[in-house]
């Protein structure tokens, strides 16, 4: 079963996300968007939307770099294993709170606003409620984490991705004896991945990034 889940479904999920989502864009682009509840209610939506977003990208961006810089750039720029660690745990934890309570606001919208909840597909819910299942667990990995404050555990971690990340066998065994929830937390993050082109996640790909650096718009007054 680790040699399945943390060797082989890694593969399967990254293949169903890319593919997935090139032909989702190709054959139903109208379908390629956010559905986005704002006009039906902004209550809850501003501060809960802007909380989870600013969480979920600084915790994937911690996850980003944390995992895949190779171990011998943090030792040449003399991080230690546990520096790295309790950085990570405590950078980490005040992201997933922020993330948490923001998520929690938007789950409550959809859920409990009747007019939001008739427009919400199955896909709108449960992809929320996987979020909110993975969030849970990594707040519940910090605790686990307390327990051993050297950076071992947190080796172990960064040698699979970077065994996944260049194709190379044996990855799995790096998470062999490592703590439940912490399978669970990796297994839920690739079933995430798998789902990520049937669902409204597609819309991330769509960011207007290019929006922050666009001239300004010149108005002028039309002459009679």
């Amino acid at each position: 079963m680790d040699f399945f889940l943390f060797q082989i479904f890694p593969y399967i999920a990254i293949a169903v996300f890319a593919l997935g989502s090139i032909l989702r864009f190709d054959r139903d682009p109208y379908s390629w968007r956010s559905k986005s509840s704002q006009l039906l209610r902004k209550k809850q939506l501003i501060i809960g939307s802007v909380l989870f977003h600013l969480g979920i990208l600084t915790i994937l961006a911690g996850h980003a770099v944390g995992l895949l810089t190779p171990i011998s750039v943090f030792d040449a720029l003399g991080v230690s294993h546990g520096f790295k660690q309790i950085l990570a745990m405590s950078a980490g934890g005040i992201a997933g709170v922020f993330c948490l309570v923001g998520l929690l606001m938007l789950l409550h919208r959809r859920l409990f606003d009747e007019r939001i909840r008739a427009t919400s597909s199955f896909s709108d819910i449960s992809v929320l409620v996987l979020l909110l299942a993975q969030l849970l667990l990594g707040l519940y990995t910090i605790t686990v984490s307390m327990h051993h404050l050297d950076g071992h555990e947190m080796v172990k971690f960064m040698e699979w991705a970077q065994h996944i990340a260049t194709f190379r066998g044996g990855a799995h065994e790096y998470l062999v004896d490592v703590a439940m929830v912490f399978k669970l937390h990796i297994t839920l993050g690739m079933f995430i991945l798998f789902v990520w082109p049937f669902t409204r996640l597609v819309h991330v790909f769509s960011a207007p990034f290019g929006f922050v650096f666009r001239p300004y718009q010149v108005v002028r007054k039309r002459e009679v």
